[in-house]
């Protein structure tokens, strides 16, 4: 597989002129921020200015630091546009899987108002008269059982940040990892969500595109055998 010959090294799972999808790191910022530790745009850019000056790289969309997986990149404006559109228009199907503690159904569609704290960073659930509050809705399928852990497929009908972490931990169901949602647990251990699979329309061949990355064979993701299967 293709790499950046960054630091941190980032896996490249497609590239052409108008695209770039990487495998995010997990623990890696998406963009930077006032912390100035390593991001994926600045270190994608980095890569792409090897062959080309200022580089125009845009962002689609975002996944919170601590998580991994797939996620998309535009590299001409024109692109940018036409993704973002997709976006907004919901036919850009990203699935995400996550580990959770508690006893979720067999599936469920999860709906709430979320109010982010800038200066905490931390987002919470409120009544949805609520100045600001915006909605937040997710679909899940939950795909198999083991040591008293879920693995749950998921599907965002919105984009909002911590979405998926906040839903599930006010449900009952917090992922396995999560520091910020999670009851006790320590700071610093990878969460268990990962954006898995992504399936879009190209900007300019207007074919369909699917990528599926499953997540590495370590904790807790090991004690599932479709994880792997």
């Amino acid at each position: 597989m293709k790499q950046t010959h960054t630091q941190p090294e980032i896996s490249i799972i497609y590239e052409d002129d108008h695209l770039l999808l990487i495998d995010k790191p997990v623990n890696v910022l998406s963009q930077a921020d006032h912390t100035g530790d390593p991001d994926v745009l600045s270190l994608c850019k980095e890569y792409l200015s090897r062959s080309k000056n200022n580089p125009y790289l845009g962002l689609i969309h975002r996944l919170d630091r601590p998580v991994g997986g797939l996620m998309l990149m535009a590299k001409n404006r024109n692109a940018a546009d036409a993704l973002s559109q997709q976006i907004r228009d919901r036919t850009m199907q990203k699935t995400y899987w996550a580990v959770t503690f508690g006893s979720p159904p067999k599936n469920g569609m999860l709906t709430h108002y979320l109010l982010k704290n800038r200066e905490s960073n931390i987002v919470n659930t409120v009544e949805g008269n609520q100045k600001k509050a915006k909605e937040a809705v997710l679909s899940f399928a939950k795909l198999e059982e083991a040591n008293e852990l879920n693995l749950l497929s998921i599907h965002l009908q919105t984009g909002r940040p911590h979405q998926i972490r906040v839903q599930l931990a006010e449900e009952g169901y917090p992922i396995w990892g999560d520091y910020k949602y999670g009851p006790d647990q320590p700071d610093g251990r990878n969460i268990a969500l990962r954006a898995v699979e992504l399936a879009f329309e190209h900007p300019q061949m207007e074919q369909q595109l699917h990528f599926e990355l499953a997540p590495s064979n370590s904790t807790p993701w090991s004690h599932f055998s479709i994880a792997h299967s």
